[in-house]
């Protein structure tokens, strides 16, 4: 895998004192890495840094949400004078710090911020005319920065830094877009092999850790990443080396779904973990956007089947894909017999129940377009998303799949609680584990996630790439990059905008294996220009739109174009 690397580099922007007396020092950003320091004392004395990722509602720093991890780093020193330190084989995830047993006050330029993560150049950008929209994208960036670390960890802070499968595979179409992920996920699909069971099974963490007892195997979105995360690769990267070595484990976490569903067809025992964090209420009519774990189970049951078909027949193994073929008929008609009602309800009528079965094709055509527009009527009538981390990522590409863009783009440009640009008007800078992790008043949320749990205000990360798959949405469809099914690795592009969300203009780019894609539009005036770039040796076929919504078809080949209407 790639190494971890450490040449970015931030300066703090600002020293403080908290009303309880504490020096503290803002960096400016959440960050993951350590701090670089510059100190002057005498021998024997002990020189403390404390790390947190954010202050109180009075400005005190806030350690709770740590969940008992020190993220401490002392010096001691053995003679007196000026010494420069930095910690080795440790990191801390922070914005904050306060420095402890100092004489005199420091300056800011004794301070420097060294950021790691893995070697994973940059390969995507995307900017438009909403500045907390580019901000949004900044945040998912650098969520993913401190979240690579050899392993994909869905926190950097706490006690806790672990490879969670679920985050890691609802996050790998943004994550590739946005850096050079080829060797980082081949190595870590790799651990996720060597850590899978006899009998297909997944673990939830990997490298696999027994933290959770009874239940650390087997959770449908978490187990999935064996298939979602190897052919994601292959789609961004056009190499099929990754399906080839992790063939056996694609179709080992698929034969153990097949052996639990049985003559059923519907994956619905054993541990799951569901739409993780699904938007909650206390109200008595509306106790919150729950989604049947069978339904998430199953419709993954079908979803990995349909990646292993495909991986088969790529590989040429045609009797493994005859065989899942006939498997996912029976899947998708046992789904609809037991989820699906003649009008189109799916289930638990959740927008996550919609999201699923409608992104992995389980909706047969003549329930289609009503389970399409009972998903848009539940998202008109909350006006917000109400899914988790198995729904987020699907919800807008979902409703662009069925032409019902209008409402993705108010989805993605809402800035109150549940949004993603709440935490954005909140000062993140990187994305948040919860919705509501900082409440408008200033409070934490104080939820558990465990109902037993004593501890209160724990699971409450600010630095937690998941809900920043909605890049994915972005750069697909807001700036229109995408890669033809048949032809991957964008071999051949499908550049696509979508106009929308009171946007002048988008510019996004992607790093291929090609080269540099642009697709770059503005409006100005009655008239849509559409700016393109297509690296040597691809095609591509270019959509333009104008003001009424439809679109001019042209195909090209490499070079750089620009077109109006």
């Amino acid at each position: 895998g790639p190494p971890v690397r450490k040449n970015l580099k931030i300066n703090p922007i600002e020293i403080l004192t908290t009303p309880q007396g504490d020096l503290v020092v803002d960096m400016g950003q959440n960050m993951v890495g350590w701090v670089k320091f510059t100190v002057r004392g005498k021998s024997g004395q002990t020189i403390m840094l404390r790390h947190a990722e954010v202050l109180d509602k009075d400005g005190n720093f806030y350690t709770v949400n740590l969940k008992g991890a020190e993220q401490k780093v002392a010096y001691t020193f053995a003679e007196a004078g000026s010494v420069t330190f930095e910690p080795h084989f440790t990191f801390q995830g922070f914005r904050y710090f306060t420095v402890e047993g100092l004489d005199y006050t420091p300056e800011l330029a004794d301070f420097t911020g060294e950021v790691v993560y893995s070697e994973m150049p940059l390969a995507g950008s995307f900017t438009c005319s909403d500045p907390l929209i580019n901000k949004l994208q900044e945040n998912i960036q650098w969520g993913q920065r401190g979240n690579f670390v050899d392993v994909p960890t869905d926190c950097p802070q706490r006690q806790e830094r672990l490879g969670w499968t679920g985050d890691a595979q609802v996050f790998a179409p943004t994550a590739a877009f946005n850096m050079d992920v080829a060797s980082f996920f081949t190595k870590w699909m790799g651990d996720v092999a060597a850590d899978q069971r006899d009998d297909g099974s997944v673990a939830h963490i990997v490298p696999y850790l027994d933290v959770l007892g009874e239940g650390n195997f087997g959770s449908a979105a978490w187990g999935d990443a064996a298939t979602v995360i190897p052919y994601t690769i292959y789609q961004y990267y056009g190499d099929t080396r990754i399906l080839e070595n992790q063939y056996e484990s694609m179709k080992g976490w698929v034969e153990f779904m097949r052996k639990q569903a049985g003559d059923g067809y519907l994956y619905n025992t054993g541990f799951h973990y569901g739409d993780w964090l699904a938007y909650a209420t206390a109200n008595s009519d509306y106790p919150g956007a729950t989604t049947d774990k069978d339904i998430i189970s199953s419709a993954h049951f079908a979803y990995s089947t349909s990646i292993l078909v495909k991986t088969a027949e790529l590989l040429g193994k045609n009797d493994d894909a005859a065989l899942y073929s006939g498997l996912l008929e029976k899947i998708k008609m046992a789904f609809d017999d037991e989820f699906i009602s003649a009008n189109g309800r799916v289930g638990s009528n959740t927008q996550t129940a919609y999201a699923l079965a409608l992104a992995f094709d389980l909706v047969p055509a003549e329930k289609e377009v009503g389970a399409a527009e009972r998903y848009v009527a539940d998202i008109r009538k909350f006006g917000h998303i109400t899914t988790g981390f198995v729904g987020t990522p699907l919800v807008c590409l979902v409703l662009s799949k069925y032409g019902y863009n209008e409402e993705a783009f108010n989805l993605l440009t809402r800035k109150e609680y549940p949004s993603w640009l709440y935490p954005v008007t909140q000062g993140a800078t990187t994305i948040w584990e919860r919705w509501d992790g900082i409440r408008p008043d200033g409070s934490f949320n104080a939820a558990s996630a465990f109902a037993d749990s004593a501890d209160g205000e724990v699971m409450n990360s600010f630095n937690h790439y998941a809900y920043g798959a909605i890049g994915d949405w972005m750069y697909k469809v807001v700036a229109g990059i995408d890669f033809a099914e048949d032809e991957p690795g964008f071999k051949k592009i499908i550049i696509k905008p979508t106009l929308g969300g009171g946007l002048a203009n988008v510019s996004a780019s992607h790093e291929s294996m090609y080269g540099t894609i642009l697709s770059s539009w503005k409006i100005e005036g009655e008239k849509v220009t559409l700016d393109v770039e297509v690296p040597a040796n691809t095609t591509a076929e270019v959509f333009v739109p104008n003001l009424h919504g439809d679109y001019e078809k042209h195909k090209v080949g490499s070079g750089r174009y620009s077109f109006t209407r």
